[in-house]
């Protein structure tokens, strides 16, 4: 699976400018072409200490400077999170913006036999004050305390899990949208305590962990120190979207210049490439080497890739990376290129061959992903936003009903099916945020309920922007009732056309109160040995601590895995004895080369179920469909 990852080391700090010889005063690191260039990161760059700004609209910087002049700087070395796969260990440090007398290196030690011992020391990059440590040979097998030492004036403790292969349960938790605009830095401490109550083996923080866009160190510091607490001692996997690298909205256009037309609707990226290449390394430089890391244009890398913990294999995917533009791409729909409002515009008119989502890349990696099970025994998939425009209402002070957002990954449809069939042919689950919106959905591709589930979280706090579900008609959906105390759930077609059924959905309500913003997080329950899944969805501040905590009208929600394949089979192919107990079984369709499904079954035999009429080849083995069964299985 991971066949170039013996060539990505020093990859993002070569890709990022990093070197051995680093100006840690540069004013301009970004250059000086671009208004974006010159503004990007200057509470954190050049003399910062020194740095005066006095036009109204720094709001931010000023913010920064002040908060980076007040801290004590034993406690520069700020916080940490890290990923271990496949026998590498990969740590990020960052530090808050240093002097130029304090100490640019740091060691990583480990405490072995009650003694600290160290293993690298490496310099801090600029810009961006983060650094990275890659350890390969990794013992999963132990809990190892781990040390960041900053010279002699701060350092940073936190500990390495193990593996939790052999627990039967994996908790995830999910969360997204860290708005800026909410009291103090303390109004965290509710979230991390429930986040450490539900003691998730792996953290997912889909995106938009930082709102301050142009001074994206700023908010990157404000977001670690707030979760540093729950983040120091678990797998954490950061993925950025748009806000994070600056952008209201992103179509990434495989990494092109954006000249910011219409909130970047012309897609690709307003922010120098080094800009961006900075706040990739530090939010996801940590996560497993990328699965191909060849940069898209101008030189920006990339991230996706996949991590298996505790039997779990999460791909970790860029929605928006690769993601088509609508300016220029498609006939406008509406005031705003990317959103539509006619109920009677044609929907082929903006899904036209050529237009991407994931990208070949990306669809290329889930495909070899789909295939390998090695140490899994379940399949999720990890991304920024939902495959769906599972929203009716949008807006702040006079929200508005919208009938499409091409924003979300409802946006292009054909795009979208090729996405949500690879996830279905592994009977993956999908988690994401960036909605403002907490839903759980079952998708459909040809029809309701054929495609797999996927929850999307709550924003941690939902001050920026709001969402609502709200059917026009106020009518309940189709197909077999759902049991809920919601009433609006069941079959609907988004305004893309795209299937979807509605599970539970948490609507804020008086938004100007902090109880009834909609804000909270998500927290996943993977049974390995069932197959059974549990959505849950927590308003911020329920005391989870007490007995009689109560999660958002419609949650939890319980199924099992073989739901994200609800495709109804035409026929069977015999039943086979396969080649060991709880093997992998690939079914392909011989004329077209399709792969109809990959996934681990329990037991010693297989009775392959098949979906449309034709000719198909049943493979199985260990960890992937390595040994033919049956070859050339006509289904009338």
């Amino acid at each position: 699976m991971h066949f170039v990852k013996s060539m990505i080391i020093g990859l993002w700090l070569i890709a990022s400018g990093a070197t051995a010889q680093i100006d840690y005063t540069d004013p301009l690191p970004f250059g000086d072409q671009t208004k974006w260039a010159k503004s990007s990161d200057n509470s954190a760059v050049g003399e910062w200490w020194n740095a005066v700004f006095t036009n109204a609209w720094q709001r931010y910087e000023k913010l920064a400077v002040k908060w980076f002049n007040s801290i004590d700087r034993a406690e520069a070395m700020a916080f940490a999170l890290y990923t271990h796969d496949h026998g590498v260990l990969k740590i990020t440090g960052q530090c808050f913006p240093l002097l130029p007398d304090e100490p640019k290196v740091v060691t990583l030690e480990f405490k072995k036999a009650g003694v600290w011992q160290k293993v690298q020391t490496l310099p801090v990059c600029y810009p961006g004050w983060s650094v990275h440590f890659r350890v390969e040979g990794w013992d999963h097998q132990v809990d190892v305390p781990f040390r960041l030492r900053l010279g002699e004036l701060s350092s940073f403790e936190g500990l390495i899990r193990k593996d939790p292969v052999d627990q039967d349960e994996i908790v995830v938790g999910v969360l997204s949208c860290n708005s800026p605009k909410d009291d103090e830095f303390d109004t965290r401490l509710a979230s991390v305590a429930a986040l450490q109550h539900h003691d998730p083996d792996l953290l997912f923080f889909a995106g938009d962990q930082n709102y301050t866009h142009d001074e994206a160190t700023y908010g990157w510091l404000q977001f670690g120190v707030q979760f540093a607490e729950v983040m120091k001692d678990r797998p954490t996997v950061c993925i950025t979207d748009d806000h994070d690298i600056g952008h209201g909205n992103l179509w990434g256009e495989s990494g092109k210049a954006s000249a910011g037309l219409s909130g970047a609707a012309d897609g690709g990226y307003m922010f120098p490439a080094s800009f961006v290449n900075m706040v990739e390394r530090q939010q996801c430089w940590h996560l497993p080497d990328p699965f191909d890391p060849t940069p898209v244009e101008q030189g920006i890398g990339v991230y996706y890739t996949d991590l298996t913990l505790g039997g779990i294999s999460f791909a970790i995917l860029e929605d928006r990376k690769f993601k088509s533009a609508p300016m220029g791409n498609i006939p406008p729909m509406g005031p705003r290129p990317d959103h539509i409002n006619n109920p009677v515009y044609d929907r082929a008119a903006v899904d036209l061959a050529g237009l991407s989502l994931l990208g070949e890349r990306q669809l290329a990696f889930l495909d070899s992903w789909v295939r390998d099970w090695q140490g899994a025994s379940m399949k999720v998939a990890l991304s920024q936003t939902a495959f769906c425009g599972a929203v009716h209402v949008h807006g702040n002070k006079e929200p508005k009903r919208l009938l499409a957002d091409l924003d979300c990954n409802g946006w292009p449809q054909t795009g979208r099916n090729k996405a949500v069939r690879a996830l279905r042919r592994a009977r993956a689950t999908h988690l994401c945020g960036d909605q403002h919106l907490a839903v759980s959905v079952k998708h459909g591709v040809d029809d309701f309920r054929d495609g797999p589930l996927a929850f999307t979280s709550p924003a941690i706090v939902n001050t920026v922007y709001g969402r609502w579900w709200h059917p026009e008609e106020e009518l309940p959906g189709g197909g077999d009732p759902i049991d809920s105390v919601l009433p609006w759930v069941g079959d609907y077609e988004d305004g893309l056309g795209n299937k979807i059924t509605m599970l539970a959905y948490a609507n804020p309500g008086d938004r100007s109160v902090r109880a009834q913003r909609g804000d909270g997080y998500g927290i996943v329950r993977f049974s390995k040995s069932s197959g059974r899944i549990v959505f849950e969805c927590w308003p911020r501040f329920a005391d989870v601590h007490a007995g009689d905590a109560e999660q958002y009208p419609g949650w939890p929600l319980t199924y099992h895995v073989a739901v994200n394949d609800g495709r109804h089979p035409v026929g069977y192919l015999e039943e086979v004895k396969l080649p060991c107990v709880n093997a992998v079984v690939a079914l392909t369709h011989d004329t077209t080369g399709e792969l109809i499904y990959c996934y681990r079954v329990k037991g010693h035999t297989f009775r392959a179920p098949v979906y449309s009429k034709g000719i198909y080849t049943l493979r199985a083995g260990v960890d992937s469909g390595d040994r033919v069964l049956l070859q050339g299985v006509k289904i009338d």
